[in-house]
């Protein structure tokens, strides 16, 4: 009987269900959001909540003990210089659990497990568009034939990029298979019609 026996065994033997709780410790410092089972994600919050409270202590000490149990240097600089600082303000619930409904096969209970303070990703800048400088009143009124050669320059430069994005082939469009076109091509072979 399994009396007072609080620990979620997750049907593996102990030192499976040890790598299994490890590697999503591991996987959540790398991506800070991860989606699995209830059981698998609530085994794991305990491990989570302690390697951050290491990572807010931010001494050798705790850095030692981090690196037991993530056995990586990399995870645990970005753990104590990342992670750290942001739940510096907080005391508890450094993670939580978002339900995200049932799996098809096994109608087991899936979850969104993540981080409470999440780094949110900056967003790529969109390349400014050249916008043509045309030449200010000050050149135009100077007359040394350096401002002149220059203008010219800066005029030969933006014909080429024009020419350069109107010569783009326009895009032909072939036309949509059939629907068994692409299954006869799997079922019948040269080699089955000998």
């Amino acid at each position: 009987m399994r009396h007072s026996k609080s620990k979620n065994r997750l049907n593996r033997f102990t030192s499976w269900r040890k790598a299994t709780i490890l590697s999503m410790a591991r996987n959540l410092v790398i991506y800070q959001r991860i989606r699995t089972t209830k059981a698998k994600a609530k085994a794991v919050r305990p491990v989570i909540e302690k390697l951050i409270h290491l990572a807010k202590k931010n001494t050798l000490t705790a850095k030692r003990a981090a690196f037991k149990i993530l056995n990586d240097h990399r995870l645990v600089s970005t753990l104590f210089s990342e992670i750290g600082p942001r739940f510096a303000k907080r005391t508890s619930g450094y993670s939580r659990i978002l339900s995200l409904g049932r799996r098809r096969g096994d109608d087991a209970e899936l979850v969104l497990f993540e981080l409470t303070e999440i780094k949110k990703p900056e967003a790529k800048k969109a390349k400014k568009s050249k916008v043509s400088k045309e030449p200010q009143e000050g050149l135009k009124a100077d007359t040394s034939g350096q401002a002149k050669e220059h203008t010219q320059q800066e005029d030969s430069g933006k014909q080429k990029t024009e020419i350069a994005t109107k010569e783009k082939p326009p895009i032909s469009k072939q036309p949509s298979k059939k629907f068994l076109g692409g299954l006869r091509k799997i079922f019948k072979k040269e080699r089955d019609s000998l």
